[in-house]
């Protein structure tokens, strides 16, 4: 089992690089990033966009991107359906969102005809390390499904328990987080929990262990949990972290970032390919961790 985010990068790093398509590539970050995944032997990569452009920035920057393909597009829209077109073919692994707005980049992807949707929900996961050090949190959906019912939330979970199973956590712990840890009529959030809970038991969410409603602090402290008589597999040992919705998963991902400090990547499942579909906002480090996440999901599937 993969304990840590540095230890996930160090896996990828030495397996065969897997092929990145990036869509809008005529960004200083995006020539950033791509230099350092290099450099770190994380993933290659086609660039998508305005290819004179492209070549200018480079020679500019003086970045190291010579054996990096360049395929010449004009608009978002082109941009986005080749990349897509690369990853179909075969001759790409992984759509990337450059500089380019996600409903673009998104409209591509989910193309029922030319693009990677497939019958399951489209999630997000944001993947941090654990407070101990000893393993990897998942937490979801903190960006793509607003207010998620309960047919959502069990293909969330699913689509995160397949992610934690890839990454070496062969029976993931998953709380079904909410604002306290016992069922109320006046919040469905937590009746949902306790029907996710019962299929669970009842073989209709598999692999993984599902519980709750838990709080925030007694879903991954067990001196929480006991402090208030929680007992159970998940409880105070959750690996999978489900939020009742975007608002609550929003700002728990920006939290770990801007309060706690900690390293983040996230990855967007559901398609056919993993998508890395990073916000401006991200920090150079995160973006090299979530290329990590989707490249080692890829090796992993054709391993």
């Amino acid at each position: 089992m993969i304990k840590s985010l540095a230890e996930l990068s160090q896996k990828v790093s030495g397996l065969p690089p897997n092929t990145i398509a990036v869509a809008q590539a005529a960004d200083e970050e995006v020539l950033e990033v791509a230099q350092l995944a290099l450099k770190k032997c994380l993933a290659k990569f086609v660039f998508l966009g305005d290819k004179k452009k492209i070549e200018e920035m480079i020679e500019k920057g003086n970045y190291k991107l010579d054996d990096v393909e360049i395929v010449d597009a004009t608009t978002d829209k082109e941009c986005s359906q080749k990349a897509v077109e690369l990853v179909r073919n075969g001759k790409a692994d992984i759509p990337m969102k450059g500089l380019l707005p996600t409903a673009e980049f998104m409209k591509a992807v989910l193309d029922r005809e030319h693009g990677l949707r497939t019958e399951q929900l489209v999630t997000q996961v944001t993947v941090t390390d654990s407070n101990d050090g000893e393993k990897l949190h998942f937490i979801t959906d903190c960006a793509m499904n607003i207010t998620p019912d309960l047919k959502n939330k069990k293909q969330i979970i699913e689509n995160a328990v397949s992610l934690a199973r890839s990454l070496g956590c062969d029976c993931p712990r998953v709380a079904l987080v909410t604002a306290l840890e016992t069922v109320n009529e006046a919040m469905p959030e937590t009746l949902d929990a306790a029907i996710l809970s019962k299929m669970n038991e009842r073989g209709q969410i598999k692999n993984c262990i599902v519980d709750g409603p838990f709080a925030l602090d007694n879903a991954i402290s067990e001196e929480s949990a006991l402090h208030k008589g929680i007992r159970g597999k998940v409880a105070g040992k959750a690996d999978v972290l489900v939020v009742s919705d975007i608002r609550m998963g929003n700002v728990l991902h920006k939290s770990l970032t801007y309060y706690a400090n900690k390293r983040v990547g996230s990855v967007i499942m559901g398609t056919s390919h993993p998508l890395v579909m990073t916000s401006r906002s991200d920090s150079i480090e995160d973006k090299l961790v979530s290329i990590a996440i989707s490249s080692l999901m890829v090796s992993n599937r054709h391993g």
